[in-house]
């Protein structure tokens, strides 16, 4: 079996991880309102009166009577109701569809965000747990709600569409586009299919402006396309089906080292453009990439990076030929159409080296090539003849092959007794394979002349000189020199593919290597400083990094330490983030510069610009990367540039969250003030009104109470505010705990009436070193949680143990108890967890201040249940570890005695 009759061994792969998955349908629509909910529910009937077990999971008919008629018939699984901000919102319950097993769901609007609570954020997750339970899907998507696209739609509808769904789901989808004319739709519009009158008028003056439409139309059916397109060659690569299938063009542009390549990279990228097809610039290595020169090398760096900025992948493919490399990177990547330039060269260089351009039409097959003159028709200019000892190799190859040449021959002179002629002359080949294989072809050369001479002087008739009596014996030199010259050829090529493969090996374990190094970095400056370090590694250079700020590059990492940098390079750095091009030595900008400065750019849709510069330089002063450098050093910076957009799209979402967890507390700071303030005000203003017609000592109970509540409840605010600021003044010293309970139960046994305490604490337990003013806030907090959420009338325990490593005290109620798995909620800031019912005040700030304070203190707290919740026999038990290291030794207290 050939390389192109085999299998990918990739995308047979991914074929076999769907097996046991069940099937996506998509069917995609420019805008709503195109038809894409009444093209499922018609197809999934379809598929029903065909035998298929069909349910409907969710479908959205936005009151539209015709979807509504359509939906009649289906099994419909009852949505699941949640409760959010006091709304009872119904979200797919994807839990019956799983118990259900269907063979196919139709779950509508795919982009939609789940209801908070739900198991997934976004339906299409939802819609993920299906396909892997193997129910087939049927859903609906609107081309705005694709991610790669998000930018694109607001660009010229100026309406940015917050739900979006992965390009992977789409990718893996069989996609139908639902299509209608703009004008149509516009109708369909005003007729009020598709929303309600007033709704309707306002999108016809913005999104569903026919502009706009007709934009979204282009956009779904060339993301359909792209979508086909992409699965039909997955289909070819898992059944090595020859053929380019050219129902989607796909562009190569071959680059080479001369500096006409460049012309070629922008034509591809106009050719790319008209067609709106991908490209991609590739550049064949060959055994005579090792020969370049520096400024060729440079040069083809410079076009790769010209062509990665213009938005064509790029590729650089070992390779025995250039033909042979370009011919099966074409087929593998089952491009149409090839840009290749063709340089003026003499009728001699052709006659002796034949055209690549020409070999290239002959051998391609069915695909287009487009042939480019070089600038100006020129020629490339010669390249330097390298030294003579570089071309032919050190002396020392050629010594080690006469010595080898002349060990045979003592050896076939101690067996020519012994064996034929004709087996001496084919051991001659040994040496001739070996010297081929170890130093080259022309190594390999001179090894099958001298053999030939050796086997002519000492082995033929007449024996001592180069004549030859027997014509015989001539064919038999002929024929030894013959094989000597093929097999020094077939050697040497493949020493030369193995060369190429080891250097390209070499390049791609030191690219792993990096990868691996920054994907370990947890933080900015870990990042920053590893770019540093493993670029100077892997190029052996200085490399600094330096960020963009208002006033000017900062020097943010280095390897080695960096303390400063001179003004010149201050502007070199300055003028590649302003430029987004290199500047420095070895560029074409501030050579005067010692170092050499490459923008980090961030991705194109992230639209963040230079994220940084990279520097580096070498400590001899010379250029700061060998011409054999830059293409590891332009993927280096491809990788550090992916890395760091990775690592500030991170930084953005935490600040996200962090803003989103500061609005939840927020709003829940405002509703617990506005419930547990205003209560206990509205209680004293009511008694003390009731006070001044009728004078009574139960009033002023009632008020001193409310005011003690209150008291505790702005108290309470007070320390969560010390507690996650970590301003929390501590005054260490050697505690009772027994006095410390006692003094906390009798500053609850207000809100601790309809129970009674029971201390299980020993006499003899020993003193801690505490907070005895944290400590106490602790009990009370907690005592005030038992007494809120004990069942009336029952004891209310606090109990000590002792165990080998640790004392463990512990507040005891017997109420309803943790719901299962929110053991370690119960601690988060304003949660309550309503546990039966009964209607609980507080602020949910109480174990959140327990938890802090004891942390404070080097103590850990715990909750747990006593018994299974809601079973009437326990409740729920919160336990303060005080650790071994805390505690007062016997001897030690009786010394404080």
């Amino acid at each position: 079996m050939t390389e192109s009759d085999r299998p990918s061994p990739e995308a047979l792969l991914r074929v076999a991880a769907q097996e046991g998955r069940g099937r996506l349908k998509i069917f995609l629509g420019a805008a709503p309102g195109v038809g894409k909910t009444w093209e499922m529910l018609t197809e999934g009937r379809q598929r029903r009166d065909g035998g298929i077990d069909v349910v409907v999971g969710v479908v959205e008919t936005h009151g539209r009577r015709e979807t509504e008629a359509l939906v009649h018939g289906h099994e419909i699984i009852p949505r699941r109701e949640v409760d959010h901000v006091g709304h009872s919102l119904g979200e797919m319950d994807i839990d019956a569809i799983l118990a259900r097993a269907p063979g196919l769901a139709l779950v509508d609007e795919l982009a939609h965000t789940n209801a908070p609570g739900s198991r997934h954020p976004k339906r299409y997750q939802d819609v993920e747990e299906l396909l892997d339970a193997g129910i087939d899907v049927y859903s609906t998507l609107n081309i705005q709600h694709v991610e790669s696209l998000n930018d694109v739609v607001a660009s010229f509808t100026r309406v940015r569409v917050r739900e979006t769904v992965p390009d992977s789901i789409l990718e893996q989808a069989e996609v139908e586009v639902v299509d209608i004319p703009p004008d149509e739709l516009i109708e369909r519009l005003k007729d009020g299919k598709v929303y309600v009158p007033h709704e309707a008028t306002r999108a016809l003056g913005h999104f569903f402006s026919k502009t706009n439409l007709t934009a979204l139309r282009e956009l779904a059916l060339r993301r359909a396309a792209q979508a086909v397109d992409a699965q039909m060659l997955e289909h070819l690569r898992a059944n090595a089906l020859a053929g380019s299938f050219a129902v989607g063009e796909r562009i190569l542009v071959a680059v080479s080292e001369h500096a006409h390549a460049s012309g070629l990279v922008r034509a591809g990228k106009r050719m790319a453009d008209a067609l709106r097809a991908p490209w991609t610039a590739v550049h064949i290595e060959t055994q005579r990439d090792q020969h370049f020169t520096d400024a060729e090398r440079r040069q083809l760096a410079d076009t790769l990076a010209l062509a990665s900025r213009l938005g064509a992948s790029t590729a650089s493919i070992p390779a025995a030929g250039v033909v042979d490399g370009m011919r099966g990177f074409a087929r593998e990547a089952r491009a149409t159409q090839i840009v290749i330039g063709k340089s003026a060269r003499s009728w001699w260089f052709e006659a002796r080296h034949g055209s690549v351009v020409d070999r290239l039409v002959r051998d391609i097959g069915d695909v287009a090539i487009h042939v480019l003159p070089s600038e100006g028709g020129e020629a490339p200019p010669p390249r330097a003849r390298p030294p003579r000892g570089g071309r032919w190799g050190p002396p020392a190859h050629y010594l080690w092959s006469a010595l080898m040449v002349a060990a045979l021959t003592l050896l076939g002179r101690l067996l020519v007794e012994a064996i034929d002629l004709g087996n001496i002359a084919l051991l001659y080949l040994v040496p001739v394979m070996f010297a081929a294989a170890t130093f080259g072809l022309r190594a390999g050369l001179f090894a099958g002349l001298a053999a030939s001479l050796a086997y002519n002087f000492f082995f033929l008739p007449p024996t001592g000189t180069l004549t030859v009596s027997n014509p015989e014996n001539v064919i038999s030199i002929l024929v030894l020199l013959g094989v000597a010259v093929v097999t020094s050829q077939f050697a040497a090529r493949v020493r030369a593919q193995a060369d190429l493969a080891g250097s390209s090996a070499r390049q791609n374990a030191a690219l792993a290597s990096f990868s691996r190094q920054l994907t370990a970095a947890a933080t900015r400056e870990e990042l920053m400083q590893a770019i540093c370090a493993e670029v100077a590694r892997l190029l052996d250079v200085r490399a600094v990094l330096l960020l963009p700020s208002p006033n000017g590059p900062d020097l943010s990492a280095a390897y080695p330490p960096e303390d400063r940098l001179d003004q010149i390079e201050i502007a070199a750095a300055q003028w590649a983030i302003d430029n987004e091009q290199p500047a420095g030595r070895g560029s074409a900008t501030l050579t005067a510069s010692d170092w050499l400065f490459h923008p980090l750019r961030a991705s194109a849709v992230s639209g963040r610009g230079v994220l940084g510069v990279l520097g580096i330089a070498r400590e001899d002063a010379g250029d700061p990367v060998r011409s054999d450098q830059l293409p590891l050093l332009m993927s280096l910076l491809d990788q550090a540039s992916i890395a760091f957009d990775r690592m500030a799209l991170e930084e953005e979402n935490l600040k996200a969250q962090a803003v989103g967890e500061r609005d939840r507390l927020r709003a829940a700071l405002l509703s617990s003030v506005s419930h547990d303030l205003r209560t206990p005000l509205t209680t004293i203003l009511s008694a003390a009104q009731e006070l001044k017609k009728h004078p009574s000592p139960q009033l002023v109970e009632t008020i001193d109470a409310e005011a003690q509540r209150l008291n505790r409840f702005v108290a309470n605010l007070l320390d969560m505010a010390r507690v996650e600021a970590g301003a929390l003044p501590m005054k260490v010293e050697a505690t009772d705990l027994l006095d410390a309970v006692a003094g906390a139960v009798h500053d609850t046994r207000k809100s601790l009436l309809d129970h009674t305490v029971e201390v299980d604490i020993v006499p003899d337990i020993p003193l801690v070193r505490l907070d005895p003013v944290l400590l106490h806030h602790c009990l009370i907090n907690l005592l005030d949680n038992a007494g809120r959420y004990a069942d009336p009338g029952t004891p209310i325990i606090v109990r000590c143990r002792r165990t080998s490593d640790a004392l463990l005290l512990s507040v005891i109620d017997q109420g309803p108890g943790i719901p299962v798995g929110q053991e370690k909620r119960v601690f988060e800031t304003f949660t309550r967890l309503e546990g039966s019912d009964r209607v609980r005040h507080g602020t949910g700030l109480g174990l959140a201040i327990v938890k802090g304070f004891a942390e404070a203190m080097g103590l850990s707290v715990e909750a747990s249940n006593n018994a299974p919740p809601g079973d009437g026999r326990g409740g729920a038990c919160f336990t303060i570890r005080i650790p071994e290291t805390l505690i007062i030794a016997a001897i030690d207290s009786k010394d404080m005695l």
